[in-house]
């Protein structure tokens, strides 16, 4: 009997050894199942929404993120800038934004939700080079005595307003497109998704 009972320990032992080793190699094949299961950073670089904190971004400021590998600018727009969008309206090619490089609820010089916030892709719609923030007025600016503030893209010189729409008789055919977007609250954005989405 007591060599039954021996013998009966080591199959006992030897099952417990098994399924130790199993629960093991489940758990080892289980983690990068469910892991796989997430989206990848090349998934989301391909379209998946962003989220961006405004709640330190100061009026006149301006903060970039990236969506889906492309830089997307947030401008908290003073009053003043603001205004300076209806005065230029006659030298911009697309006033009213009526060109497809925007959503349906994007419309008018602002193409903006808020109007303090400007929400556009910082990609020149000439050949894809990334222009630079203009804000300050006048000769300062490096461009013109008459210069209101925006952005000009060095490259080959389309210049854009504060609400990124781009000026007459520039290689630029297009606005800065705006990307789908809407405010989660009052100092977060998630670009790349609309509500109704």
């Amino acid at each position: 009997m007591s060599s039954e009972k021996k013998v009966d320990c080591g199959r006992r032992n030897l099952v417990f050894a098994t399924a130790a080793v199993g629960g093991v190699a489940t758990v080892a094949t289980a983690v990068p199942f469910l892991a796989s299961m997430s989206p990848s950073e090349r998934a989301k670089a391909a379209g998946a929404p962003v989220e961006a904190d405004i709640s330190k971004l100061a009026p006149g400021e301006m903060m970039r993120v990236e969506w889906r590998g492309k830089p997307v600018w947030i401008v908290h727009r003073t009053k003043e800038m603001i205004e300076t969008l209806k005065k230029i309206n006659d030298q911009v090619a697309d006033p009213a934004s009526k060109r497809p490089m925007q959503p349906d609820y994007i419309k008018g010089e602002e193409r903006s939700i808020k109007p303090e916030y400007l929400v556009v892709v910082g990609i020149c719609t000439h050949l894809g080079c990334s222009p630079t923030d203009k804000f300050k007025e006048g000769a300062e600016s490096g461009i013109a005595a008459d210069w209101p503030g925006g952005f000009f893209c060095p490259c080959h010189g389309s210049t854009f307003d504060l609400s990124g729409r781009v000026y007459k008789g520039k290689p630029a055919p297009d606005n800065l497109e705006v990307p789908p977007h809407y405010y989660m609250s009052d100092s977060r954005i998630l670009i790349g998704e609309d509500k109704k989405a």
